[in-house]
């Protein structure tokens, strides 16, 4: 890999982490003191959450044509200033209203700026042979759980929450829109492209696979990430260790996406996005029949090595099987999906945590076996040398 293209992955990873982590993981930390402050059930807070998730997946589509028009530059630079501009307005909330502008914009600014874009971004640089940045990209925001999580944390029990949002905020203006703006190369090809990006797209049996497959895998992620310590309470652990096996999440993230770049990048996407879907399934066995913490450490991880590389495959696999023509537009058809089904997992996550428990567990590794059905049911093509990029 040349420098270049290792200095666009660190640019766009290090804006990535930032993203992910303050906005899509802000409710697992501070959903309990910004509901009581602002005066508000948790679960009205979730089930606004839900409504930004579901804001999010609405634009994916225009979003991706953007992208294939011009590049991620403009998109992401937007984001950056979007998600600003919304975490002063939440750190200033004093209602439901104010409180749910704010994560209006954050919906807006989650639909510009998250992976979806960013391998947008990604394909439209590097074509078929973006596989090994869309990896790496994911490597260094594997770890916006276990650095925004603590953060947040040590934020909100020192200066309060309201602050740390503005600290948030002032991060994407110093660290995210240099990032997204200048450091981002742009590309080079626009005008001999600009005619292509507007074909349709159709949605074929493989698309519609696909659509099922990310959905499944992605509510689960989506309902894990923002109640991951309360299943791990339910299961047994104290809060200390639901809190310490969280952290092993995003290292684990980025130990399935060494083996990604490393010895699985000679198999297929379909293949390694087959074997993510599995993971979740044997960690909840092991939790449910042992309980406690050593089982929720365990769980933490598998469920952990599973979404950090099913993330990847949500880039490579439609690039593996279509390549980069539209590649914008496509990923952000086979995202409002995933998105739009996952936005009620916060909600939906925190109404059976209630009544099941742990035995939520059970909900989410059928769906991740739903997605694995999915994926086995899409014939894998004879790998080609770009996927080893």
């Amino acid at each position: 890999m040349d420098r270049r293209r290792l200095s666009t992955i660190i640019v766009l990873g290090t804006a990535q982490t930032l993203a992910w982590g303050s906005t899509y993981y802000l409710p697992a930390v501070l959903a309990d003191q910004m509901a009581r402050d602002i005066g508000i059930s948790t679960n009205l807070f979730f089930g606004t959450f839900s409504a930004a998730l579901i804001i999010s997946a609405v634009i994916g589509p225009k979003v991706g044509r953007m992208i294939d028009r011009a590049g991620g530059n403009g998109v992401l630079s937007a984001s950056s200033l979007l998600f600003a501009a919304a975490l002063v307005l939440l750190s200033q909330a004093q209602s439901f209203l104010s409180f749910a502008i704010a994560w209006t914009l954050l919906g807006i600014g989650m639909g510009l700026g998250l992976y979806d874009a960013a391998f947008g971004a990604l394909g439209r640089l590097y074509g078929k042979d973006a596989r090994g940045a869309i990896t790496g990209i994911t490597l260094l925001a594997g770890f916006a759980s276990t650095v925004a999580w603590p953060l947040t944390a040590w934020g909100a029990s020192t200066i309060g929450w309201r602050e740390t949002c503005l600290l948030w905020a002032a991060a994407h203006v110093v660290i995210g829109l240099p990032c997204n703006s200048f450091l981002l190369p742009r590309p080079t090809d626009l005008a001999t492209t600009l005619k292509a990006v507007d074909e349709p797209v159709p949605f074929d049996r493989t698309m519609v696979l696909l659509s099922i497959a990310f959905s499944g895998a992605w509510i689960v992620s989506s309902g894990m990430a923002a109640h991951f310590p309360r299943v791990m309470e339910a299961a047994g652990a104290t809060p200390t260790q639901a809190i310490a096996a969280g952290a092993l999440i995003g290292p684990a993230q980025v130990a399935a996406r060494m083996l990604e770049a490393g010895p699985l990048r000679h198999l297929h996407p379909l293949t390694s996005g087959r074997l993510a879907t599995t993971t979740h399934p044997v960690g909840s066995a092991i939790l449910l029949s042992l309980g406690g913490g050593v089982a929720a450490s365990i769980f933490a991880v598998l469920h952990g090595m599973g979404n950090g590389i099913i993330t990847i495959a949500r880039g490579t696999v439609p690039l593996a099987l279509y390549g980069p023509k539209s590649y914008g537009y496509r990923l952000g058809l086979l995202g409002a999906p995933s998105r739009f089904l996952s936005a009620g997992a916060p909600f939906v996550f925190a109404l059976l945590i209630d009544r099941l428990g742990a035995g939520v567990l059970i909900i989410s590794s059928a769906l991740c076996l739903t997605a694995f059905a999915a994926l086995w049911m899409i014939p894998v093509p004879q790998p080609t040398a770009s996927h080893a990029d």
